[in-house]
């Protein structure tokens, strides 16, 4: 069996880790209870070296980040130079590399747009990807329905295991013109990641102002948890690790369900920060 990972997107907001106190949950308090985490910070501008290093003092060395690429790096603005880009690639390697000294870095996570779809140029850019960061670990999030069409979703697996890149099995609504289907697949023998966003199908096509607070409005009910339990355990084949991130957070509900899982599948997280004596009576 895989080693089972669980952790949620940043770790400020998720008060049921610390009394359901009104203040945003430290990084420490977070990894008493959670070995993984992912940031989005990267997606809006590179951080200080100084503040990835303040992340790494914060936790303990079995404790693990999950970062997003820059969003120049997905293509969220189309057309950019190549050689910009490339220079864009280098930076980042560069700053993420306390991270990677550390060995504390899961993967890095390309969460592409949903105009980033199956034709030739967006393949081709998959290999690029895979050159430009060299050997680090990658996982890619496809929202794009071309990507999981009968005769193209098994060249995609392929590709994926070809260039050894997580393909990324995103849980959301899956009847709209704007989801993919849930497909989880090990394409790397190091990890498979699954990404739960949530099943709000109005909030998840909301555009206007508070798309925000609606996107991931979602609480996973008992029923839908052990289906992805069953899921986990009947992969195949196994990866080393199998990291689960909750993303439904709009009302606080992603630790809720995390604790809920990880119960439900009775998993003992090693390696974690000591409690503060404060936390000790939190489970």
């Amino acid at each position: 069996m895989a080693k089972i990972t669980m952790g949620m997107t940043t770790w400020t907001e998720h008060p049921v880790l610390i009394h359901n106190e009104q203040r945003p949950v430290t990084l420490n308090e977070y990894a008493q209870h959670f070995p993984t985490v992912e940031v989005d910070t990267f997606f809006y501008a590179l951080p200080q070296m100084s503040t990835i290093q303040n992340w790494l003092a914060a936790v303990p060395e079995d404790f693990t980040f999950i970062i997003k690429a820059h969003q120049g790096m997905t293509l969220h603005r189309r057309h950019q130079d190549k050689g910009e880009l490339a220079t864009l690639f280098e930076q980042y390697r560069r700053t993420i590399a306390p991270l990677v000294a550390a060995g504390q870095l899961k993967t890095v996570l390309f969460q592409f747009p949903p105009y980033f779809d199956a034709s030739v140029a967006d393949i081709e850019y998959l290999k690029l990807v895979r050159t430009w960061m060299g050997q680090l670990p990658v996982a890619v999030e496809l929202r794009n329905s071309s990507w999981y069409q009968p005769g193209v979703v098994d060249s995609l697996i392929s590709y994926c295991r070809d260039l050894k890149f997580t393909l990324v099995a995103a849980d959301e609504p899956h009847d709209t013109v704007t989801s993919v289907p849930f497909k989880l697949v090990t394409t790397n023998p190091d990890l498979v990641l699954l990404r739960l966003h949530g099943r709000n199908k109005e909030g998840w096509a909301n555009q206007d102002k508070s798309w925000r607070k609606t996107r991931t409005l979602y609480r996973y009910s008992e029923k839908e948890l052990a289906a992805f339990a069953q899921a986990i355990r009947a992969l195949n084949p196994t990866p080393k690790e199998i990291c689960v991130v909750f993303n439904n957070n709009s009302a606080k509900d992603a630790a809720p369900n995390a604790l809920q899982l990880q119960k439900m599948m009775g998993i003992h997280f090693s390696g974690l920060a000591p409690r503060s004596p404060e936390q000790l009576d939190l489970f």
